[in-house]
């Protein structure tokens, strides 16, 4: 008889374990839509991130644990880590840079970005009228039309800006006709 009423006990503790959770949900959806967006909150799924860092250590994480579960050969262990672990620091150094060029002052991310154009346009040709010219090694401005080839006292190609020689009646890099 004893052991019955036990049982009974048992099972109904069970059960009050089964349903509890069912309760709390009835809950948390009476308590209005404030409460269940904390809720979400909590709940985010790092696994969906975006982030090259996390997709990084994520994947370090899943070969740490397809060795440990025997899926993972040793030596693709050590090669799949060692580009998974690169990954992970080069994303980060990507993040920290991203935070110290943010603490940085605008003036000297400015002067820093003149820098680089200026940098990046030193083989470039300048038109005395619409100034630098986005194509490199150009003859004539494609914006006015004007020669970009520094006047000297060589005769130069009206085609393309090549010197000629004396008395040249055609132009040896184009071909083109020199008018006498």
């Amino acid at each position: 008889m004893w052991e019955m009423v036990a049982g009974l006990l048992v099972a109904l503790a069970a059960l009050a374990m089964v349903l509890e959770p069912l309760a709390l949900a009835g809950q948390r959806v009476a308590a209005g839509p404030q409460e269940a967006a904390d809720d979400d909150l909590e709940m985010e799924d790092v696994t969906e991130s975006d982030s090259p860092k996390m997709r990084a250590l994520l994947a370090l994480r899943e070969i740490e644990f397809d060795r440990a579960t025997g899926k993972l050969a040793e030596e693709d262990y050590v090669r799949l880590k060692a580009r998974y672990e690169s990954d992970a620091i080069a994303a980060i150094r990507v993040e920290e840079q991203g935070a110290t060029e943010a603490s940085r002052p605008a003036s000297d991310r400015a002067e820093e970005a003149i820098r680089r154009a200026r940098q990046a346009g030193a083989g470039r040709r300048t038109c005395p009228t619409c100034g630098p010219r986005p194509e490199s090694n150009a003859v004539y401005c494609s914006g006015c039309g004007r020669s970009l080839v520094a006047a000297t006292s060589a005769r130069r190609c009206p085609v393309c800006g090549a010197a000629l020689a004396d008395g040249a009646k055609f132009c040896a890099e184009c071909g083109g006709a020199i008018a006498a």
